[in-house]
């Protein structure tokens, strides 16, 4: 495939929202899977957007978000706009119905990165265009895409495999957990006492792989969670907004850090994912991350590939 081979969009996603991959079918997702795969092998798809403006809402810093959705649009012929809350009118208090509605009669997609889950719900409930979660304090659907993407181009099949996060259930070990099952992988996940996963969304969890007949595991000892593990994901020990516990967050997950000794549990072949920044010497050490197992910045540059894969499914078509 050259990278001009012009690619079909998949039908059935225009016009859906993104919040949570809860939303999704297992066969949807790997739609938007192979959809990602053909839009890395052929990047520019100018046609595919043309004309079409992406308004990207950011309460929080970000490096690898608002880079890959603004180089993303740019690929498929469309236009990214920032919008920080410092600049709109949701800043001073304006409501969310007022800010869904007008933003819908300007743009053809709202992507936000908020803390609040609730908020993200209820702009979607009032906005007339899709609106896509690019990370709140539940859900990180953005990043699962591209680390399922890594996972299948490096282990070539996602059959059979096992997954393992090891650290803080929060929301990029939701939605990590939630692709697996969806997906029919085995998951572990390896968390301090007092750092669960959401009650209610790690029913969710059990119920999706009971459907799907696979396994998901939640426990406090890291090298049970290891054992036989195909990929090993870890994330920083206090994310946005948890600066201020570092230091009780630092004694909680003493015992968790993805180390050599750690990994020699896992099976000889495994991959390591990490969704960046990373902190080395704390929850990794670097010999893992900047090793031969080590796939991040492979896992970074999927986040351009699976969330363009996101935006031409729900505007273009």
């Amino acid at each position: 495939m050259s990278e001009n081979t012009r690619i079909d969009i998949p039908a059935g996603f225009q016009g859906r929202d993104i919040l949570t991959l809860l939303d999704y079918t297992g066969d949807e997702l790997t739609q938007l899977l192979e959809f990602a795969e053909q839009l890395k092998k052929a990047p520019y798809q100018p046609d595919m957007l043309q004309g079409k403006s992406l308004g990207m809402i950011f309460e929080n810093a970000s490096t690898r978000t608002r880079v890959s959705f603004e180089v993303g649009m740019t690929q498929l012929g469309g236009h990214a706009l920032f919008l920080s809350p410092r600049d709109m009118q949701i800043g001073r208090g304006e409501p969310i119905k007022d800010t869904g509605h007008v933003l819908s009669r300007f743009l053809d997609a709202i992507m936000i990165r908020t803390n609040s889950h609730e908020m993200v719900e209820e702009l979607a409930s009032y906005a007339e265009v899709p609106v896509i979660n690019a990370l709140t304090d539940l859900y990180h659907p953005c990043q699962a895409l591209a680390d399922i993407l890594t996972v299948k181009e490096q282990k070539g099949s996602l059959e059979g495999l096992k997954v393992t996060f090891v650290g803080d259930g929060n929301n990029v070990a939701h939605s990590l957990m939630i692709i697996c099952a969806k997906l029919g992988m085995d998951a572990a996940l390896a968390v301090p006492k007092g750092y669960e996963p959401d009650e209610n969304v790690w029913k969710e969890i059990e119920a999706v792989a009971e459907e799907k007949g696979t396994k998901v595991e939640l426990t406090h000892s890291p090298k049970e969670a290891v054992k036989e593990a195909d990929v090993i994901y870890t994330d920083v020990w206090a994310s946005m907004g948890y600066e201020e516990e570092q230091g009780d967050r630092e004694k909680a997950f003493e015992g968790f850090q993805v180390s050599e000794e750690l990994c020699s549990h896992a099976k000889e072949d495994f991959i390591f994912l990490h969704c960046l920044p990373a902190h080395r010497g704390e929850e990794v050490t670097s010999e893992i991350i900047d090793g031969a197992h080590s796939f991040v910045y492979d896992q970074a540059e999927n986040r351009l590939h699976a969330q363009k894969a996101m935006l031409a499914a729900v505007i273009g078509g």
